[in-house]
This record gives C-alpha cells, sequence and structure tokens, in this order.
C-alpha cells in the first residue's frame, strides 16, 4: 500500500501548519487546514501563504482532489475558497459542522436557513467515513471535545490530527469554545492512541514552548502515548478533566476567533457585499469572556 508525501508549510502569525498529501503514483493530492493572511488591524486579506501552496502544487504538478478542513478553526481564515478557484478540489469537512453553524449563528444572530438550505460545503464526511486520494487509502477518525466537529484524517501511514494534539512537550487543545468538552477530547485522543505506534502525526499547531528553539510539525503516536505531558498512556480520565478545565479557566480567547467563525463556518466564504460593494463581519460585543 502506498504512502503519502507530505509537504508542510507554516503561517507563523497564527502557529498553522498546512499540509499538501500527494500520492506519488497519481499526483492526486489534497490540501488540509490551509490559511488566509488577514491583517485584524485592517481587516484586509492577502493570500501569500495559500499561494506559496499553489506555486508547489504547480511545479511539482499535483491534481487537487480535495481541500480538508480538520475542524472550523478560531485562530485563522480558511484559504480554501480562494485554493478551490485556482486548483479546483472539493472543500469538505464533518458533517457535525452544523452543531458549529447551529451554535454560532446564534452567537452572531445569522439566519440559520442560510446554512440549512444551500450546500455550504462540497462534501460532508460522516463519521469513520473512508475515501481515497488518488490511489491513497484515506479515512477519518471523528476526535470532537476540542470543537464538536474535528475529524482526524488517516492517510496511509500519517494522521493529521488538527488541534487535538500538540507536540508532547506541548500537551492538548483548549475545550472552552462553545460545545467543547474535556471529556470527549479525552475519549477522542484514546481513538487515535489506537493507532500503530509508528504511525506520522503531523499536527496543526505548534507553539515552540520554552526550552525548545524551532517549530515542529510531526511526531509519532508511539512519542504521544509515551511523552505527551497531558495525556500519556498512563494519564487517567478524571485527572486529564480536571488539569484541562483548570488551564482552559486562564487562557484568554484567540486573537482572530470572532472574523474565523463565521467565515470558516461557511467554508472560507466571506458575507456578501452590501449596497455599498463592502463586505461586513460582525463582532458579538461583550459577549466572550476577555
Amino acid at each position: 500500500m502506498p504512502n503519502p508525501q507530505v509537504k508542510a508549510f507554516f503561517d507563523e502569525n497564527s502557529n498553522t501548519f498546512s499540509y499538501v498529501v500527494s500520492d506519488p503514483e497519481t499526483r492526486c493530492c489534497a490540501i488540509i487546514d490551509s490559511v488566509l493572511d488577514y491583517d485584524a488591524a485592517s481587516a484586509t486579506c492577502s493570500t501569500s501563504h495559500a499561494d506559496e501552496i499553489i506555486a508547489y502544487i504547480q511545479s511539482n504538478v499535483l491534481k487537487v482532489e480535495w481541500i480538508l478542513e480538520t475542524h472550523v478553526h478560531a485562530d485563522h481564515l480558511t484559504a480554501s475558497q480562494y485554493l478551490k478557484s485556482k486548483l479546483g478540489g472539493k472543500v469538505a469537512m464533518s458533517q457535525n459542522i452544523a452543531v458549529v453553524q447551529e451554535t454560532f449563528s446564534a452567537i452572531y444572530h445569522l439566519d440559520i436557513k442560510y446554512f440549512n438550505s444551500r450546500l455550504i460545503f462540497d462534501y460532508l464526511f460522516k463519521d469513520n467515513e473512508y475515501f481515497k486520494i488518488g490511489n491513497l487509502d484515506a479515512y477519518n477518525i471523528p476526535t470532537p471535545g476540542h470543537t464538536p466537529a474535528c475529524l482526524s484524517y488517516v492517510v496511509g501511514d500519517a494522521v493529521f490530527v488538527g488541534d487535538t494534539l500538540f507536540m508532547p512537550d506541548y500537551g492538548t487543545a483548549r475545550c472552552d469554545f462553545p460545545k467543547g468538552s474535556a471529556e470527549l477530547l479525552f475519549d477522542s485522543i484514546q481513538r487515535l492512541y489506537q493507532l500503530p505506534e509508528q504511525t506520522r502525526v503531523f499536527l496543526c499547531h505548534d507553539y515552540k514552548p520554552e526550552g525548545r528553539d524551532h517549530y515542529v510539525c510531526e511526531t509519532s503516536i508511539k512519542a504521544q502515548k509515551q511523552a505527551n505531558i497531558h495525556l500519556n498512556a498512563a494519564t487517567k480520565k478524571q485527572d486529564f478533566v480536571r488539569m484541562r478545565q483548570a488551564r482552559d479557566a486562564n487562557l484568554s480567547m484567540p486573537k482572530l476567533i470572532l472574523p474565523a467563525i463565521q467565515i470558516n463556518m461557511d467554508a472560507g466564504r466571506f458575507p456578501e457585499p452590501e449596497s455599498n460593494g463592502i463586505r461586513y463581519l460582525k463582532l458579538p460585543l461583550n459577549y466572550f469572556k476577555s
């Protein structure tokens, strides 16, 4: 069975890794967790990081089949629609995005009928669904906890875990967003730990904790089970939940959560222009804690 070639791209502004996962036999590929550059002070977008992905795909003569999201990101805007316009491919994520859309439509006072009446994403995966990237066998593992719509994608000998796990020296994802759950995150990570220990684990973020002088995007199931500072093979569920809840209580909100969620839950689309030709985002004042 062929294994994927994996190329990582890093956005230091959001500490986000994006990936191009390709089949060396067919040259078909998937893009995972892309980033649209966003300047919060001026509310302007640019595409320098997405253009790096485009250049790599074009120079290697790859064909994009999928543009995959592991979850609705709160720390960056997705470049999925821009990449689709340039490269094709189906924008896809978990069918449980409906929970996120319903929850945040209420927070942003958006019409939920907009999301219920149209195909927002090109494809929504059922839990544990199998699919192909060229000749590569792939499937998803539902990994809720950070959000209710988190998926990890297993492609050959690699798994792309989104925000579920960080490097072993940094731990695990926060669970204090609406519909998040430390109990569910523990259970999700146990599902990941059932993968073969040699499985390559590719992360969505790295924050270079004290004592490490470089960013890292890849680890292994074995390393996580042995050394993850929050949840290793010996960690008991009640201890993890207690730690996670106490830690989350002192975290500040991600700096881009307010613009990011409303864009990302709409598959990377911007709001329609108003009568003056300008597009506007909404900000729920005094709703979230600082």
